[in-house]
């Protein structure tokens, strides 16, 4: 007997460790994947706390967000939106974002396309110069320039004036645009170009008809990119602005720290204001931009 259980004992024990095993690697992947999920919104709570609390306190009284007994208001006081609108200035800054925005983020496109597909496409002596160039600029951070920026804008006289800023926004902006455009020309195929050659077109034909329509993803990266880059832009519009009236959004928020301007609660309205724009379009577009930086990136 004893022999007998012996012997069913060393067939059923290979297949009851092998199942063990198996059920423990289960349980090692589950618990794994718990932990990584847990990560994961962990590390999303802690992005997303921020912006969620600016929100709530936007809409808070005074005594609600400084005394902190509750996290959301008793009665919302979207009045604050108003006072930040109306007495905060950005009845100002907000519409002036919105110009220094669109108008650098079609400059950018329309140069930047033209460059891309010139380094891309056409042969001419120096392209290899032109092109070092481009790229090495892309790594000079635009503050080291603002010196000798501030003083060609004074010789020129175009200090403390919008079309100063906005030539500097779009020359800050075109060396990455640039790069990436490149990209994207690099990759359309060469036969495209002569079948267009052959049906009459000539080289602005070529690139505005045929080449640029098939470049809209790279055009939609740069946009999103450059319209993030532009609105978020603060340094250079405190470099070169003196008047209130010509003053950005985030260069605005500065006006709200000074002893007489509105209360804490004020400020956060007009940072949401400042703000969600900015999230709504990387909400939106945020496939567009990784997408159009791969495929540049590839392909440059």
């Amino acid at each position: 007997m004893a022999h007998t259980d012996s012997l069913a004992t060393a067939t059923v024990t290979p297949e009851h460790a092998h199942e063990g095993a198996s059920a423990a690697g289960r349980m090692l992947r589950l618990l794994g994947q718990v932990a990584f999920h847990v990560l994961l919104l962990a590390v999303a709570f802690i992005a997303l706390f921020p912006i969620v609390w600016m929100l709530v306190g936007s809409i808070q009284t005074v005594q609600e967000l400084y005394r902190g007994v509750t996290f959301w208001p008793a009665v919302p006081q979207f009045q604050n939106y108003v006072v930040a609108w109306t007495k905060g200035g950005f009845s100002v800054y907000l519409p002036n974002s919105v110009f220094y925005s669109a108008v650098c983020v079609l400059a950018i496109l329309l140069v930047a396309s033209m460059a891309g597909y010139a380094l891309a496409r056409i042969e001419f002596p120096g392209r290899g110069v032109v092109l070092f160039l481009v790229m090495a600029i892309i790594i000079v951070p635009l503050p080291a320039t603002f010196i000798a920026l501030y003083k060609l804008l004074v010789d020129i006289g175009l200090a403390n004036t919008r079309t100063g800023y906005i030539v500097a926004l779009v020359a800050g902006g075109l060396p990455i645009s640039i790069f990436i455009l490149r990209g994207f020309f690099m990759r359309q195929p060469k036969e495209l170009e002569d079948a267009a050659i052959l049906d009459g077109c000539n080289a602005f034909d070529v690139f505005w008809r045929v080449m640029l329509p098939l470049a809209r993803p790279g055009l939609a990266a740069v946009a999103v990119i450059e319209f993030l880059r532009i609105w978020n832009e603060y340094l250079l519009a405190l470099v070169m602005f003196n008047s209130e009236m010509l003053m950005p959004v985030q260069r605005g928020l500065t006006k709200f720290v000074s002893s007489d301007t509105p209360e804490q609660h004020i400020l956060l309205a007009a940072t949401a204001m400042a703000v969600l724009p900015v999230i709504i379009l990387y909400t939106v577009a945020q496939k567009s931009i990784i997408q159009g930086i791969m495929e540049g990136a590839v392909k440059a």
